[in-house]
């Protein structure tokens, strides 16, 4: 299959995601004058080939003849969404696992350092990345590496109980311990019910690491560490069918142990407000009210990510501009959606200012939500968030890195050929189309509020 991607974007991730690359700096007036040579850019495809080997890999290739670097990126779809209940964090778990060596490598790291290169990882509740950047001379040690872990990986009890540590620890620091820590993970298990959004990448709890036994964690690397549950991806100045080539001779003759696909509890529509309000020491008061939307492959998908830029696309946004200069009720506000797969969230939050109540500002910000149902976009304010998109998506293409991310991203969302469209998609979202969506969307029996509140 052949074909060409006009902006590749990634969404979900647990670190900070590459769709939220927003160009703050960037003068949102003039975003309305662009020059034509940043429309030539913006309309140049990106082409790439794609095959399947007869092991199940996926392989996405494109050649950039301006890098003299090759990104080589290995998506495996395995992420919070296929973990056991009762046994989470299993997927970011194996993100630290994949760099504790294998059979034949036991230090993965040093043969990338001798290559020149750099490597890394993430994990979301969707899937697992890892990605290496090297120069394009030496692809051929990160295809190598990549396709010896895919199923060499040697877990042993002492690398097993290490990691558990390394990850133990982490949930301790980021979650625990640290303020607003558990933010995520409450909204989460209040929003959700059935669907294994309900718990964050990390996991439900550190007892599930802690209690992991050996032959669960090779279990589930069994399960998703294979060829057809993976989409390997390269950019680099090599040819096509040269860069086809060297996937071939290093993945193809991996064996495969082909599974169906997950069976995830589907979420019930939700038909009434929910509420939370939890007391932690922090340094002030936090609201936040979530709403159930559509997939990410939902036409209402590109609607609510326009949306949330009108409200809380920088210092101009409604939000920002209304509760923040104008009423000083809010510290910081913003709206963002999570862009899952299956159906997500999309989220209000803020910081109260001091001697400011709950009350006061959950009417307000409800007030701006209100709004966005019975006052459409203007076409100076939807114009300047089509622009900032566009603006992101060019600069985006720019790292070799970005675009093998991006075309493994699209490979996993089964309709290649909107990797061609998106761009013209969000384009194509009238004000009209995101005040429908608003009404569909901010119902309040379709909202769940966290009331965070600051020791006093």
């Amino acid at each position: 299959e052949t074909g060409a991607i006009c902006g590749g974007r990634i969404y979900g991730f647990t670190i900070p995601k590459l769709h939220s690359h927003r160009i703050h700096q960037t003068n949102e007036a003039s975003l309305l004058f662009l020059p034509p040579l940043f429309y030539y850019l913006c309309s140049h495809m990106i082409e790439y080939k794609k095959k399947i080997l007869a092991n199940g890999l996926t392989v996405v290739v494109n050649r950039d003849p301006v890098s003299k670097l090759a990104a080589v990126n290995i998506l495996y779809k395995a992420g919070a969404r296929n973990e056991n209940p009762e046994r989470t964090g299993f997927a970011h778990l194996f993100e630290h696992l994949m760099f504790r060596g294998t059979r034949r490598i036991p230090n993965f790291d040093l043969p990338v350092q001798m290559a020149c290169g750099d490597n890394n990882a993430f994990t979301n509740n969707d899937y697992t990345d890892f990605y290496i950047t090297l120069p394009k001379d030496n692809v051929e040690t990160a295809l190598w590496l990549e396709s010896d872990r895919m199923e060499g990986l040697d877990i042993t009890p002492e690398k097993l109980e290490t990691e558990k540590r390394v990850v133990i620890e982490e949930f301790r620091q980021r979650y625990l311990n640290q303020p607003y820590g558990d933010h995520t993970m409450l909204l989460r298990s209040l929003a959700y019910r059935v669907h294994p959004y309900r718990w964050a990448t990390i996991g439900l709890t550190p007892d599930h690491i802690l209690e992991a036994t050996l032959p669960e964690v090779t279990a589930f690397y069994k399960r998703y560490y294979h060829p057809s549950n993976a989409i390997l991806s390269i950019s680099a100045d090599l040819g096509e069918q040269q860069m086809i080539d060297l996937a071939e001779k290093w993945f193809a003759a991996l064996p495969d142990t082909p599974h169906p696909d997950d069976t995830l509890p589907q979420e019930p529509d939700q038909t009434e407000p929910r509420r939370l309000e939890v007391e932690r020491d922090v340094p002030a008061d936090m609201l936040t009210i979530a709403f159930h939307t559509e997939p990410r492959r939902s036409p209402d998908f590109y609607a609510s990510d326009l949306c949330s830029d009108l409200l809380a696309g920088g210092d101009s946004g409604r939000l920002y501009r209304r509760l923040v200069r104008e009423e000083k009720l809010f510290a910081s506000v913003n709206a963002y959606i999570t862009g899952d797969l299956d159906p997500g969230l999309f989220i209000f939050t803020g910081q109260l200012l001091p001697g400011i109540g709950f009350d006061e500002a959950e009417k307000a910000l409800w007030q701006e939500i209100e709004a966005m149902k019975d006052c459409p976009a203007t076409p100076y304010e939807i114009e300047k968030v089509k622009n900032k998109f566009e603006a992101n998506t060019l600069f985006g293409e720019i790292n070799v890195m970005n675009k093998a991310m991006n075309l493994g991203f699209y490979a996993m969302t089964s309709d290649a050929s909107l990797v061609n469209r998106e761009v013209a998609l969000y384009q194509a979202v009238t004000p009209q189309e995101i005040a429908a969506f608003s009404r569909r969307t901010f119902r309040p029996e379709n909202s769940s509020t966290l009331l965070y509140r600051a020791k006093r």
